[in-house]
Protein backbone atom coordinates (compact mmCIF):
# COMPACT_ATOMS: atom_id res chain seq x y z
CA UNK A 1 0.00 0.00 0.00
CA UNK A 2 0.98 3.63 -0.44
CA UNK A 3 -0.15 6.37 1.94
CA UNK A 4 -0.30 9.85 0.45
CA UNK A 5 0.17 12.96 2.54
CA UNK A 6 -2.82 15.33 2.26
CA UNK A 7 -4.04 15.88 -1.29
CA UNK A 8 -7.12 17.95 -0.39
CA UNK A 9 -7.02 21.51 -1.70
CA UNK A 10 -4.83 23.72 0.50
CA UNK A 11 -3.11 27.11 0.32
CA UNK A 12 0.60 26.55 -0.17
CA UNK A 13 1.26 30.26 0.45
CA UNK A 14 -0.49 30.41 3.82
CA UNK A 15 2.84 30.80 5.64
CA UNK A 16 3.77 34.52 5.65
CA UNK A 17 7.37 33.86 6.71
CA UNK A 18 10.57 33.99 4.69
CA UNK A 19 13.65 31.79 4.83
CA UNK A 20 15.99 33.63 7.24
CA UNK A 21 19.00 32.39 5.27
CA UNK A 22 17.92 33.13 1.70
CA UNK A 23 15.03 35.58 2.06
CA UNK A 24 12.84 33.38 -0.14
CA UNK A 25 9.11 33.08 0.55
CA UNK A 26 8.35 29.88 2.46
CA UNK A 27 6.01 27.43 0.74
CA UNK A 28 3.84 24.88 2.53
CA UNK A 29 4.29 21.62 0.65
CA UNK A 30 2.66 19.41 3.29
CA UNK A 31 -0.99 20.26 2.88
CA UNK A 32 -2.19 19.94 6.47
CA UNK A 33 -4.21 23.16 6.31
CA UNK A 34 -7.27 22.04 4.35
CA UNK A 35 -9.33 24.52 2.32
CA UNK A 36 -11.62 22.04 0.53
CA UNK A 37 -12.37 18.54 1.82
CA UNK A 38 -13.93 17.38 -1.46
CA UNK A 39 -11.33 18.74 -3.89
CA UNK A 40 -8.02 17.22 -4.98
CA UNK A 41 -5.18 19.75 -4.94
CA UNK A 42 -5.34 21.57 -8.29
CA UNK A 43 -1.62 22.33 -8.23
CA UNK A 44 -0.83 18.63 -8.33
CA UNK A 45 -2.36 18.20 -11.80
CA UNK A 46 0.39 17.48 -14.32
CA UNK A 47 -1.52 19.02 -17.22
CA UNK A 48 -2.19 22.35 -15.54
CA UNK A 49 -5.65 22.37 -17.12
CA UNK A 50 -8.42 23.50 -14.76
CA UNK A 51 -10.37 20.55 -13.38
CA UNK A 52 -7.99 17.87 -14.63
CA UNK A 53 -6.82 17.10 -11.09
CA UNK A 54 -9.95 14.96 -10.63
CA UNK A 55 -9.37 12.81 -13.71
CA UNK A 56 -5.65 12.58 -13.08
CA UNK A 57 -6.06 11.48 -9.47
CA UNK A 58 -8.64 8.85 -10.44
CA UNK A 59 -6.21 7.57 -13.07
CA UNK A 60 -3.42 7.46 -10.49
CA UNK A 61 -5.48 5.37 -8.08
CA UNK A 62 -6.57 3.05 -10.89
CA UNK A 63 -2.94 2.51 -11.92
CA UNK A 64 -1.90 1.71 -8.35
CA UNK A 65 -4.74 -0.80 -8.14
CA UNK A 66 -3.72 -2.37 -11.45
CA UNK A 67 -0.39 -3.20 -9.83
CA UNK A 68 -2.02 -4.56 -6.66
CA UNK A 69 -1.19 -1.51 -4.53
CA UNK A 70 -3.81 -0.06 -2.18
CA UNK A 71 -4.07 3.73 -1.74
CA UNK A 72 -4.52 5.40 1.64
CA UNK A 73 -5.10 9.12 2.17
CA UNK A 74 -3.79 11.16 5.09
CA UNK A 75 -6.82 13.28 5.99
CA UNK A 76 -7.05 16.28 8.30
CA UNK A 77 -10.45 16.80 9.91
CA UNK A 78 -9.17 18.13 13.23
CA UNK A 79 -8.69 21.72 12.00
CA UNK A 80 -8.83 23.86 8.86
CA UNK A 81 -6.68 26.48 7.16
CA UNK A 82 -8.74 29.29 8.74
CA UNK A 83 -6.45 29.33 11.78
CA UNK A 84 -7.14 31.43 14.86
CA UNK A 85 -9.17 34.65 15.12
CA UNK A 86 -6.54 36.46 13.05
CA UNK A 87 -6.60 33.88 10.26
CA UNK A 88 -8.33 34.09 6.88
CA UNK A 89 -12.02 33.33 6.39
CA UNK A 90 -12.44 30.79 3.60
CA UNK A 91 -15.73 29.13 4.48
CA UNK A 92 -16.69 27.65 7.85
CA UNK A 93 -15.89 30.72 9.96
CA UNK A 94 -18.22 32.80 7.82
CA UNK A 95 -20.92 30.14 7.39
CA UNK A 96 -21.39 29.21 11.06
CA UNK A 97 -18.36 29.72 13.27
CA UNK A 98 -19.83 28.27 16.48
CA UNK A 99 -21.08 25.13 14.73
CA UNK A 100 -17.91 24.17 12.90
CA UNK A 101 -15.34 25.10 15.55
CA UNK A 102 -14.89 24.41 19.26
CA UNK A 103 -15.29 27.73 21.05
CA UNK A 104 -14.54 28.69 24.64
CA UNK A 105 -17.19 30.57 26.66
CA UNK A 106 -15.50 33.86 25.74
CA UNK A 107 -15.77 33.03 22.04
CA UNK A 108 -12.08 32.28 21.46
CA UNK A 109 -10.96 29.05 19.82
CA UNK A 110 -9.96 25.87 21.59
CA UNK A 111 -6.62 24.85 20.12
CA UNK A 112 -6.24 21.10 20.57
CA UNK A 113 -4.71 20.93 17.09
CA UNK A 114 -1.85 23.36 17.69
CA UNK A 115 -2.87 25.32 14.60
CA UNK A 116 -5.23 27.91 16.07
CA UNK A 117 -8.61 26.22 15.69
CA UNK A 118 -10.24 22.84 16.33
CA UNK A 119 -13.07 21.34 14.31
CA UNK A 120 -16.21 20.61 16.34
CA UNK A 121 -16.22 17.05 15.03
CA UNK A 122 -19.03 15.60 17.13
CA UNK A 123 -21.50 18.33 16.30
CA UNK A 124 -24.11 16.61 14.05
CA UNK A 125 -23.52 19.06 11.19
CA UNK A 126 -19.74 18.64 11.25
CA UNK A 127 -20.07 14.89 11.71
CA UNK A 128 -22.20 14.79 8.56
CA UNK A 129 -19.60 16.80 6.64
CA UNK A 130 -16.78 14.44 7.61
CA UNK A 131 -18.79 11.33 6.74
CA UNK A 132 -19.87 12.72 3.37
CA UNK A 133 -16.29 13.64 2.51
CA UNK A 134 -15.00 10.17 3.38
CA UNK A 135 -17.81 8.50 1.41
CA UNK A 136 -16.99 10.69 -1.58
CA UNK A 137 -13.34 9.67 -1.64
CA UNK A 138 -14.18 6.01 -1.09
CA UNK A 139 -16.96 5.85 -3.69
CA UNK A 140 -15.65 8.22 -6.39
CA UNK A 141 -11.91 7.60 -6.17
CA UNK A 142 -11.94 4.06 -4.73
CA UNK A 143 -9.63 5.01 -1.87
CA UNK A 144 -8.79 1.94 0.23
CA UNK A 145 -8.16 3.57 3.59
CA UNK A 146 -7.64 6.74 5.56
CA UNK A 147 -5.07 7.84 8.11
CA UNK A 148 -6.56 10.48 10.42
CA UNK A 149 -4.25 13.27 11.56
CA UNK A 150 -4.49 13.99 15.32
CA UNK A 151 -7.42 11.58 15.50
CA UNK A 152 -7.97 11.99 19.24
CA UNK A 153 -9.63 15.32 18.45
CA UNK A 154 -12.31 13.35 16.62
CA UNK A 155 -13.28 11.87 19.98
CA UNK A 156 -13.70 15.13 21.91
CA UNK A 157 -17.03 16.81 22.70
CA UNK A 158 -17.82 20.47 21.99
CA UNK A 159 -15.86 21.60 25.07
CA UNK A 160 -12.91 19.34 24.37
CA UNK A 161 -13.77 16.61 26.87
CA UNK A 162 -12.85 13.09 25.62
CA UNK A 163 -15.94 10.99 24.95
CA UNK A 164 -16.20 7.30 25.85
CA UNK A 165 -18.26 6.62 22.71
CA UNK A 166 -17.63 9.42 20.22
CA UNK A 167 -20.51 9.60 17.71
CA UNK A 168 -18.22 10.40 14.78
CA UNK A 169 -15.81 7.51 15.37
CA UNK A 170 -18.69 5.10 15.88
CA UNK A 171 -20.43 6.32 12.73
CA UNK A 172 -17.26 5.83 10.69
CA UNK A 173 -16.80 2.32 12.02
CA UNK A 174 -20.30 1.19 11.04
CA UNK A 175 -20.89 3.25 7.90
CA UNK A 176 -21.84 0.91 5.02
CA UNK A 177 -20.01 2.95 2.37
CA UNK A 178 -16.81 2.88 4.44
CA UNK A 179 -17.24 -0.76 5.42
CA UNK A 180 -14.32 -2.07 3.34
CA UNK A 181 -11.95 0.82 3.99
CA UNK A 182 -9.14 0.70 6.52
CA UNK A 183 -9.23 3.33 9.28
CA UNK A 184 -5.95 4.38 10.91
CA UNK A 185 -5.74 6.79 13.84
CA UNK A 186 -2.88 9.01 14.90
CA UNK A 187 -4.08 8.34 18.43
CA UNK A 188 -3.06 11.58 20.10
CA UNK A 189 -3.45 15.34 19.66
CA UNK A 190 -1.72 18.62 20.51
CA UNK A 191 -3.91 19.09 23.58
CA UNK A 192 -2.18 16.33 25.54
CA UNK A 193 -4.65 13.51 24.84
CA UNK A 194 -2.68 10.29 24.19
CA UNK A 195 -4.71 7.18 23.33
CA UNK A 196 -2.26 4.64 21.93
CA UNK A 197 -3.81 1.34 22.99
CA UNK A 198 -7.03 2.97 24.23
CA UNK A 199 -8.41 4.72 21.14
CA UNK A 200 -12.16 4.00 20.69
CA UNK A 201 -11.88 1.38 17.96
CA UNK A 202 -15.20 -0.50 17.54
CA UNK A 203 -13.26 -3.44 16.12
CA UNK A 204 -12.33 -1.38 13.05
CA UNK A 205 -9.63 1.11 13.89
CA UNK A 206 -5.88 0.62 13.72
CA UNK A 207 -3.45 2.98 15.45
CA UNK A 208 -0.08 4.50 14.77
CA UNK A 209 1.94 2.85 17.52
CA UNK A 210 4.05 5.69 18.91
CA UNK A 211 5.34 3.42 21.66
CA UNK A 212 6.84 1.08 19.06
CA UNK A 213 8.57 4.03 17.40
CA UNK A 214 10.09 5.30 20.64
CA UNK A 215 11.14 1.88 21.94
CA UNK A 216 12.81 0.86 18.69
CA UNK A 217 14.70 4.13 18.37
CA UNK A 218 15.98 3.90 21.93
CA UNK A 219 16.94 0.25 21.45
CA UNK A 220 18.87 0.94 18.24
CA UNK A 221 20.86 3.75 19.84
CA UNK A 222 21.92 1.48 22.69
CA UNK A 223 19.68 2.44 25.61
CA UNK A 224 19.53 -0.27 28.27
CA UNK A 225 16.62 -1.76 30.18
CA UNK A 226 14.43 -2.25 27.13
CA UNK A 227 14.31 -6.05 26.90
CA UNK A 228 10.72 -6.44 28.11
CA UNK A 229 9.41 -3.50 26.11
CA UNK A 230 11.11 -4.58 22.89
CA UNK A 231 9.69 -8.07 23.34
CA UNK A 232 6.23 -6.53 23.58
CA UNK A 233 6.70 -4.31 20.55
CA UNK A 234 8.00 -6.99 18.16
CA UNK A 235 5.16 -9.30 19.19
CA UNK A 236 2.59 -6.74 18.08
CA UNK A 237 2.36 -4.93 21.44
CA UNK A 238 0.12 -7.41 23.29
CA UNK A 239 0.33 -5.16 26.36
CA UNK A 240 -1.66 -2.62 24.34
CA UNK A 241 -3.68 -4.71 21.90
CA UNK A 242 -4.11 -8.15 23.47
CA UNK A 243 -7.87 -8.24 22.83
CA UNK A 244 -7.68 -6.82 19.32
CA UNK A 245 -6.72 -7.85 15.80
CA UNK A 246 -3.01 -8.14 14.86
CA UNK A 247 -3.61 -5.24 12.48
CA UNK A 248 -4.48 -2.88 15.35
CA UNK A 249 -0.86 -1.76 15.66
CA UNK A 250 0.73 0.21 12.82
CA UNK A 251 4.45 -0.03 13.56
CA UNK A 252 6.74 2.71 12.26
CA UNK A 253 10.14 4.24 12.98
CA UNK A 254 9.70 7.72 11.54
CA UNK A 255 7.22 9.61 9.37
CA UNK A 256 6.72 13.10 7.98
CA UNK A 257 6.85 14.63 11.48
CA UNK A 258 10.41 15.30 12.61
CA UNK A 259 13.57 13.78 11.14
CA UNK A 260 13.72 11.70 7.99
CA UNK A 261 15.14 8.22 8.56
CA UNK A 262 18.57 9.30 7.28
CA UNK A 263 18.67 12.40 9.50
CA UNK A 264 17.40 10.42 12.47
CA UNK A 265 20.61 8.42 12.55
CA UNK A 266 22.86 11.29 11.47
CA UNK A 267 21.95 13.92 14.08
CA UNK A 268 21.42 13.94 17.84
CA UNK A 269 19.41 17.16 17.97
CA UNK A 270 17.05 18.87 15.58
CA UNK A 271 18.08 22.18 14.06
CA UNK A 272 15.27 23.35 11.81
CA UNK A 273 16.33 26.96 11.42
CA UNK A 274 15.32 27.73 7.84
CA UNK A 275 11.54 27.80 8.20
CA UNK A 276 10.98 30.63 10.66
CA UNK A 277 9.49 28.34 13.33
CA UNK A 278 12.40 28.88 15.74
CA UNK A 279 13.14 25.14 15.79
CA UNK A 280 9.86 24.31 17.54
CA UNK A 281 8.53 21.98 14.84
CA UNK A 282 9.14 18.25 14.99
CA UNK A 283 9.44 16.10 18.08
CA UNK A 284 11.96 17.05 20.75
CA UNK A 285 12.33 13.39 21.80
CA UNK A 286 14.37 12.33 18.80
CA UNK A 287 15.78 9.17 20.43
CA UNK A 288 18.47 9.19 17.78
Amino acid sequence: AVELMPIHEFDELENPRFNPLTGERLVNYWGYGTVGFFAPKAGYAASGVYGMQVDEFKALVKEFHRHGIEVFLDVVFNHTAEGNAKGPTYSFRGIDNKTYYMLKPDGSYYNFSGTGNTMNCNNPVVRGLVLEALRYWAAEYHIDGFRFDLASILGRDTTGKPLANPPLLEAMAYDPVLGKTKLIAEAWDAGGLYQVGTFPNYGRWSEWNGKYRDALRRFLKGDTGLTWEMAQRIQGSPDLYAERSPTASINFVTAHDGFTLADLFAYSNKHNTANGENNRDGANDNYS
